[in-house]
């Protein structure tokens, strides 16, 4: 696919080498090793694969990732989870996602104009109707999964439509992910979402979900799963929800780590997990800097009233969820995490005691 917003393509344009390609067996079977080096008996390890499209390194790839893990005679619990367009999902896919338990991210936009404008293949043309193929395979062979939305701005604007996709398709998890604007200073994408739009969005759907609740249907929806887990759990389930980064491991396929998707840029280099471990790769000065790096927030958080649990969000996020960042053309304006919890944040409450407080 060419996805006309694909953040991963603006980011490796970013890099001296912008694709490393498919990882080679040799550098996966070195790279598991080393993984296996700091795991011990009752350790849990979660292991996403996503790109690019990471279903075209071919099912043989994942095969043989699966069985060089399982080589090793640690009791550690691997959980596994596939990030894909669906394109490529087949029976045999279906199979192989179903027997190895893996969770899989079903990327669909949840509006056919939209995804088929944004979301094409080679030739231009639109694939929701493909994306929904694979949601019926996988769904055949009994496959868990849940649906990504990249939430862009046009689509920010049809919350209605949104859920009656979710209602129409029987999506029982699904989760949002706001379209980002370029790592360039003063270049604005199109479909970016914009921190008032983000508001808009959540607050409208927020009374769909209160509706299908009242009336006996739950459906998890990540944004509002994330907010009650944390301001009334105290347990952060996003990363950058509290302000602060944590290193995410993630591997490019010449084994190189990074320390956030976001952030897969030369400069955050940080080793080579086929000659590091993940603890000395945890403990190296390029992770530890970027999990120290100073922010400096706009004059809005500094009174907001939740300022102590937020600290600005997710960094990369500032500029179409939060307040913005300096020349963006929301800085300054509105917060739309703040607008969201002022509306929803107190009913949010009350539908946890009532409804999930057991």
């Amino acid at each position: 696919m060419r996805c006309r917003y694909c953040f991963y393509h603006d980011v490796s344009e970013h890099r001296e080498n912008p694709s490393y390609g498919i990882m080679k067996w040799d550098l996966m079977e070195k790279m598991i090793e080393n993984i296996h080096k700091d795991l011990a008996d009752k350790d849990e390890i979660t292991i996403a694969f996503q790109g690019g499209e990471p279903t075209l390194a071919g099912l043989p790839w994942f095969q043989h990732f699966v069985e060089s893990m399982g080589l090793y005679n640690k009791k550690v619990k691997i959980n596994y989870a596939l990030q894909t367009n669906g394109l490529l999902i087949d029976d045999s896919w279906g199979e192989f996602l179903n027997q190895h338990n893996f969770l899989t991210g079903l990327s669909i936009d949840a509006n056919v104009k939209l995804h088929d404008s944004i979301r094409v293949d080679t030739q231009g043309k639109g694939t929701y109707d493909a994306c929904l193929k694979s949601k019926a395979i996988l769904e055949k062979h009994k496959a868990e999964y849940n649906v990504l939305c990249v939430l862009t701005n046009e689509l920010a604007a049809e919350p209605d439509k949104v859920w009656r996709f979710i209602i129409r398709e029987k999506i029982q998890f699904i989760q949002f992910i706001p379209c980002l604007e370029s790592l360039d200073d003063g270049v604005f994408s199109p479909f970016a979402l914009r921190p008032a739009r983000f508001a808009s969005f959540y607050v409208r759907l927020y009374y769909w979900w209160m509706k299908a609740l009242e009336n006996g249907a739950y459906y998890s929806i990540k944004f509002f799963d994330d907010t009650a887990n944390y301001f009334f759990r105290g347990v952060p389930t996003s990363c950058g929800i509290n302000g602060r980064c944590h290193a995410q491991y993630v591997v490019e396929a010449d084994a190189s780590v990074y320390p956030c998707d976001f952030y897969v840029l030369d400069q955050y280099n940080a080793g080579k997990l086929t000659a590091h471990t993940l603890r000395e790769l945890f403990d190296s000065p390029v992770t530890q800097g970027f999990l120290r790096e100073e922010r400096i927030l706009p004059e809005l958080c500094k009174s907001c009233t939740y300022i102590k649990y937020c600290n600005g969000g997710c960094k990369r996020m500032s500029n179409v969820m939060y307040v913005g960042v300096s020349g963006s053309p929301s800085f300054g304006s509105v917060c739309g995490y703040k607008i969201f919890l002022d509306k929803c944040l107190k009913p949010l409450e009350h539908t946890v005691q009532r409804y999930f407080s057991n």
